[in-house]
């Protein structure tokens, strides 16, 4: 039987939230995404993170 290992928290203590986008400008989360991190599943965990890549791509390409 294989143990499943939880997603790691994309937080890196920059916690601050961006008035503009209402994103954490370290992780790039909002506060609900942050405050239900330890509530969701492993998949939904792995669906967020791949949402904040799309999510900092946006932003990067925002700032061009």
């Amino acid at each position: 039987m294989s143990e499943e290992r939880d997603v790691e928290s994309p937080c890196n203590r920059v916690c601050t939230i961006d008035a503009r986008t209402g994103y954490c400008v370290g992780c790039l989360r909002t506060l609900d995404e942050i405050s239900r991190w330890y509530a969701m599943t492993n998949p939904e965990r792995a669906r967020l993170l791949s949402a904040l890549e799309a999510r900092r791509g946006e932003l990067d390409r925002g700032q061009s």
